[in-house]
């Protein structure tokens, strides 16, 4: 009884050690930076570089790198085109070929203010060449929608929510990701934020729990002239 108990004792200490390791089970990382960056009345330049991990801060999963030109129509109307580059690691703790990825990027982003809440919304129109490995290459078309609320607390505090829908038009299933999150916003000055947040990446077959760490540059070059 007793070396039965201990057998099962082993096998679930095993089976437990194992389902750690499963990404599912991990608490990811996004290290995160975004600027803005004002260049004329109605034209800005947008740049981005994020570094994300399976865990805190080990076992890396992405990295990618974005830049584009933006012209303001409105205070409540703007669009973007792009371009950006990803490199990752699409297994959690196995060894797996690094997919790479090539993108134009075309946004279109609308905001408007409710008391408080300042809302935006971004719709993204993606076209994306993806090298899975030397003889590998695929072209996929995908839309993206983002729903962002932004409340003040302080004036140096607000807290943000969002949704963001992932769909890939050229798969037969078109859905991809859905991510919701929150976090806090805190003015360190006229031209930093940072960000602190958590959500989670929820696909067809997993969720995944990560914590965003950022920052955030806003300059403007018009303000020396």
């Amino acid at each position: 009884m007793k070396k039965t108990s201990l057998l099962l004792l082993i096998c679930f200490i095993y089976i437990e050690g194992q389902a750690q390791k499963s990404a599912e089970n991990q608490l990811g990382a996004w290290y995160m930076y975004n600027g803005s960056h004002k260049i004329s009345e109605k034209y800005a330049l947008k740049t981005m570089a994020h570094f994300r991990y399976f865990e805190l801060a080990n076992a890396f999963q992405q990295e990618i790198y974005r830049l584009g030109i933006n012209y303001t129509f409105t205070p409540s109307t703007n669009i973007t085109f792009g371009v950006s580059y990803a490199t990752g690691d699409i297994a959690y703790d196995t060894s797996s070929i690094n997919l790479y990825e090539s993108r134009f990027y075309e946004d279109l982003n609308l905001k408007s203010s409710w008391r408080k809440l300042t809302i935006k919304h971004r719709f993204r129109f993606e076209q994306r060449f993806i090298h899975r490995d030397l003889t590998t290459n695929q072209f996929q078309n995908w839309v993206r929608y983002d729903f962002n609320i932004n409340y003040p607390i302080s004036k140096l505090w607000s807290a943000y929510l969002f949704n963001e829908i992932f769909l890939n038009l050229n798969s037969p299933q078109t859905f991809v990701q859905n991510w919701t999150g929150a976090g806090f916003l805190y003015k360190w000055d006229s031209n930093i934020q940072l960000k602190m947040g958590y959500f989670q990446i929820k696909s067809a077959t997993m969720i995944l729990n990560r914590v965003q760490l950022g920052l955030i540059l806003n300059t403007n070059v018009t303000k020396k002239q």
